[in-house]
């Protein structure tokens, strides 16, 4: 209907009438990449891609296949178990494409899958799930009839190759690499010359996932009360804590999963659910006791309905740790994370939308209320999470005003 990328609204309202149009939403789309990245984790220790829809490779994934025949079967079976896998968190159905180098595979999958038996007739959904194979040593071959706007993104390099007659990766790579060079320069020039030839262009970098660390102990017999549960997280909490100092660095979320013994339970406690506790800490931390402070707050205001049997604490988002410029002659820890952590614990205790803190707003504005504003402290995450502008007051944490209308004392008064 001929409604395209960057146009605008309005133009493609007017083709398209019927249509209903979305604002984007680009921390859905990063956390959709990001665990379809994860999830091909599974299959290959060679994954790579980007969660960041504002780069220019966003949705675009690279798995190394070398070597896993054994393990998943042929490379048909292996695309299909990953389709699978990927049906769930991406919208449609992935294109494949195998080929010895980076770009060819890219490329393949581009192009996409030939039709059954070269017949136009066969319904592009029954090929979709079939990827395009490059057939070992076949790069430069496959590569040769396609258009060589392929072998570039720049506009620029497209246009000039246009200009050349270069219109097809067979003409590019029937000219001489030294006269790509002196054309293209020495970088972009060596780039298209190894695509055309179908060598490896560019280096292959796997994305490293975030690094999670899990550890669990079972209760023999089951546990009843707080005190046990305390002693337990103690172990968890000083255990995970220590390889995540070992390591030079500092996490950023800890889970907490409580699995309950129904065996004896009776009535709602027969049917209650185990118990998960999700807390992000207000700064990356390898302080045991800090974590192990906040996630005992959070058990004891959701105390278990029956005895616990299993405890498992996951610690996630470990970063590497970053240094604080401190006082020179007083020692002490960061003012603003100290205040942050002093506010967690509060909110913890007094509830949710009870406790809050000041956010500077703007200190040259006209109205004294325009200066600054009050936010309450989520329990379950970071102090300062709504404050982007990261303007956390020095002030000391003031228990907030219910939320309940006070009665009405100017009966008569003139509205």
């Amino acid at each position: 209907m001929g409604v395209r990328r960057g146009m605008p609204l309005g133009s493609a309202q007017r083709l398209a009438p019927e249509a209903t149009f979305v604002d984007a939403d680009p921390a859905a789309d990063g956390a959709a990449m990001a665990a379809a990245l994860d999830r091909l984790a599974a299959f290959s220790p060679g994954v790579a891609g980007t969660a960041d829809p504002a780069d220019s490779a966003f949705g675009t994934a690279e798995v190394q296949v070398d070597g896993l025949e054994r393990l998943w079967g042929p490379e048909l079976a292996l695309v299909a178990r990953i389709g699978a896998a990927l049906a769930p968190l991406l919208p449609g159905m992935p294109r494949a494409g195998i080929a010895g180098t980076r770009f060819a595979a890219a490329v393949a999958a581009r192009v996409g899958p030939v039709p059954a038996h070269g017949d136009p007739a066969v319904p592009r959904a029954a090929v979709d799930v079939v990827p395009r194979i490059v057939p070992p040593g076949g790069d430069a071959a496959f590569l040769v009839p396609l258009p060589a706007r392929l072998l570039s993104q720049d506009p620029e390099v497209r246009g000039r190759l246009a200009r050349y007659g270069l219109l097809t990766v067979g003409a590019v790579a029937a000219v001489p690499r030294s006269a790509l060079v002196a054309r293209f320069g020495a970088d972009e020039g060596a780039r298209l010359r190894a695509r055309a030839v179908g060598e490896e262009s560019d280096r292959f970098m796997p994305r490293r996932a975030p690094a999670r660390l899990v550890l669990a102990l079972a209760l023999d017999p089951p546990a009843d009360g707080i005190e046990p549960l305390r002693f337990v997280l103690h172990r968890l909490a000083g255990a995970l804590a220590d390889q995540v100092a070992g390591r030079g660095a500092g996490a950023g979320r800890a889970i907490l999963r409580v699995g309950l013994d129904r065996t004896f339970a009776a009535g709602a406690a027969a049917r209650a659910p185990d118990v998960v506790v999700e807390q992000r800490l207000p700064e990356p931390t390898a302080d045991a006791e800090a974590i192990e402070r906040l996630l005992l707050a959070r058990l004891e205001a959701t105390l278990p309905a029956a005895p616990v049997a299993r405890m498992e604490l996951e610690l996630a988002e470990v970063v590497p740790a970053t240094g604080r410029q401190l006082s020179l002659f007083t020692p002490q820890v960061d003012r603003s994370a100290r205040l942050a952590w002093q506010l967690a614990r509060l909110a913890i205790r007094a509830g949710e939308g009870v406790v809050g803190h000041v956010v500077l707003r703007d200190p040259e504005a006209a109205l004294p209320e325009s200066r600054w504003r009050w936010l309450p402290v989520d329990p379950a995450g970071d102090p300062a999470a709504a404050d982007p502008m990261g303007t956390l007051g020095s002030a000391a944490a003031t228990p907030m005003a219910p939320a309940v209308p006070a009665p009405d004392r100017r009966a008569g008064a003139r509205r």
